[in-house]
């Protein structure tokens, strides 16, 4: 299931027609290291096209300039490229550029400590923002950003870095879709034809060329290319949800090429998870994130008045969600818009009052509220070209990384299963997948992420009750990568735990980014504070 980002209108569309979401000049290239990626002569073929393209981005670092008016990034910003190869075994071959943009760090000369670079999520997220975090004076990050430059990129095939598409944008986004979960038979052949038919639009959009090379490993590559340009002989990276990944991908590729790194909301980077097992674990934890947020809206009943129990606040929903399949609400909003709408409840906290108050408005006779923030701005084309291309990534990359079951006969079985006690998000995310059945192009082995020589401790933030990445997914990078520390946040459950305010977090952040410093052992820290309406 694709990240999401909390309060905008561009959440993912499913392949099938369901709305759902599921980162010094001396010595800047170090030798490539024997890791995961050596082994098979194509492997090693791309280990030696990575060494030479981090070596020539070395020597062209970036030509960093004013951000393009239509990037909506302010000075002092400046944006630029990396020049990487489109297949890393072809290092001579097709070329692609990735975009990239920095601030500078807000301290002295004496205080920097190179770039921490970033990345957000996805697959399909854009990371170009992280620089704003100066511009914008965000509170949390102000000690960080006197040591650091921000840097942040477009990973291949997103936003302004080669982008690729399955579907065209506008018919992507149009809406009513079909309610994902399925009434008969005849309703789940609709959504294997439609799943069959975006996977072929992959091919025919993008090219199967390029499909075969929207993989994490390559991002990864990139990644690295992206730490020579920048004149960095190792990396300091930050990465969140599907970031994460990234990190321990990159942890087990390039560990000497590790300064500092914190994942946060973690992947579970097991192979046998990536990526089939790994959405139906997100199914399950949808499920309790979301009695969480119904549970809140209950205990603030005078407030929101959808019920003073768990099981009022869902009854409501259910009768929402009836009458929208019924008659779609506004003639656009439908269940699967109403599921997009409100995941991000489960996703963010951030979203749990802004949710609630647009669910208490219906249900108090204003429909006009919901429709507005459910249904899709077909006039809003620059952002619907975004929310097909982070979706066609998204598909891209997952289904490309590994091998996924081709037997309808097994997702059925499974997501019949799963969907009689975790109804809530289990058929729009199967829907949302179900192109990785029929892909078009060879799927990949997922990296074995592990502990290399060279491979300082990083360090692993997570919520007990994050929906999109389980807790458990923190508990297997922590086993894998030696030397880790783990902080917990217990009893919370919001997506991307180092952007909020927690001092236990928060202070271990800036004291390991700034110092390098961990605790000697894992650390537990109390939630932060819920939502108040």
């Amino acid at each position: 299931m694709r990240d999401i980002r909390p309060n905008k209108r561009t959440a993912a569309l499913g392949s099938a027609g369901v709305l759902v979401a599921a980162t010094l000049l001396a010595g800047a290239v170090a030798a490539p290291t024997a890791s995961a990626t050596s082994g098979r002569s194509g492997q090693d073929r791309e280990t030696r096209g990575a060494a030479l393209a981090a070596e020539l981005a070395a020597k062209a670092g970036i030509n960093w300039q004013d951000c393009p008016a239509d990037w909506g990034l302010e000075k002092p910003i400046q944006c630029g490229w990396v020049t990487v190869p489109l297949d890393y075994a072809r290092p001579n071959g097709k070329k692609i550029k990735i975009a990239v943009d920095r601030i500078g760090n807000t301290g002295t000369a004496k205080q920097r400590q190179g770039a921490l670079v970033y990345n957000p999520g996805g697959p399909g997220g854009s990371g170009m923002r992280f620089p704003r975090r100066v511009t914008t004076k965000a509170p949390l990050w102000t000690n960080v950003a006197k040591a650091y430059d921000f840097v942040g990129f477009d990973p291949r095939g997103v936003g302004h870095s080669a982008p690729i598409s399955c579907a065209d944008p506008q018919e992507f986004v149009k809406a009513p879709k079909a309610d994902p979960v399925p009434s008969n038979a005849a309703d789940k052949r609709a959504q294997r034809k439609l799943a069959r038919a975006y996977a072929q639009g992959c091919a025919e959009r993008t090219g199967k060329a390029v499909l075969a090379q929207m993989t994490t490993r390559n991002t990864v590559r990139d990644l690295d290319v992206i730490r020579a340009a920048l004149g960095e002989k190792k990396l300091n990276f930050l990465g969140v949800s599907y970031g994460t990944y990234l990190g321990a991908v990159y942890g087990s590729m390039f560990p000497g090429h590790v300064r500092r790194m914190i994942v946060d909301s973690v992947v579970n980077p097991s192979r046998e998870k990536i990526w089939y097992e790994a959405n139906l674990d997100q199914d399950v934890a949808f499920e309790g994130r979301w009695n969480n947020w119904q549970d809140w809206v209950a205990a603030n009943d005078a407030t929101f008045h959808l019920g003073k129990t768990r099981a009022a606040v869902q009854a409501k929903w259910l009768t929402l969600r009836a009458a929208a399949k019924k008659k779609p609400l506004g003639g656009v909003v439908g269940p699967a818009e109403l599921i997009s709408f409100f995941q991000s409840a489960p996703y963010y906290d951030s979203s749990w009052v802004p949710v609630a108050t647009v669910f208490s408005k219906y249900f108090a006779g204003d429909t006009k509220a919901l429709v507005d923030a459910a249904a899709p701005d077909l006039t809003d084309k620059a952002g619907n070209i975004a929310s097909e291309n982070g979706n066609a990534v998204y598909t891209a990359v997952e289904c490309t990384d590994a091998k996924w079951p081709t037997s309808w006969t097994k997702w059925d079985r499974d997501n019949t299963a799963l969907h009689k006690s975790h109804p809530f998000m289990t058929w729009a995310n199967a829907w949302m997948n179900l192109p990785c059945a029929t892909w078009p192009v060879k799927q990949q082995t997922p990296v074995e992420v592990k502990t290399h020589k060279g491979l300082p401790p990083v360090m692993i933030v997570q919520s007990t009750n994050d929906a999109a990445t389980p807790y458990d997914g923190a508990v297997e990078l922590h086993k894998r990568f030696k030397g880790s520390r783990l902080i917990t946040e217990k009893g919370a459950g919001s997506h991307g735990v180092t952007g909020l305010v927690n001092t236990c977090i928060n202070t271990r952040v800036d004291a390991y980014l700034l110092t390098g410093k961990l605790d000697t052992a894992d650390v537990t820290c109390a939630p932060h504070a819920i939502p108040k309406p």
